[in-house]
């Protein structure tokens, strides 16, 4: 994506991130290897604004509703592979 847009080969994109940048690769994104002083003063501010948030609702990081936790993504996601291969059939009430 910057090679092309940069019109440069992989090479010489990963030398200027890695060396001139100083960043490293990650997962699948650069990152800095070290952060400016401003950077981590913004850091440790939304840490602790989100343990706040966290200690005053204990509700905070758990799912608002059922349908939004991990189990019941899992269930719909069966269900609906279920559907597309035709396994599901509607219920008769006898």
């Amino acid at each position: 994506m910057i090679t092309e847009s940069l019109n440069m080969n992989v090479g010489s994109v990963f030398t200027i991130m890695t060396e001139d940048l100083k960043k490293k690769k990650l997962c699948a994104r650069f990152v800095p290897h070290t952060l400016t002083t401003e950077q981590k003063e913004h850091r440790i501010a939304s840490s602790e604004d989100l343990i706040a948030a966290a200690d005053e609702d204990p509700n905070f990081l758990k799912p608002s509703s059922p349908e939004t936790s991990r189990g019941a993504s899992n269930m719909i996601r069966k269900l609906n592979a279920k559907v597309r291969s035709g396994q599901v059939r509607e219920r008769v009430d006898r």
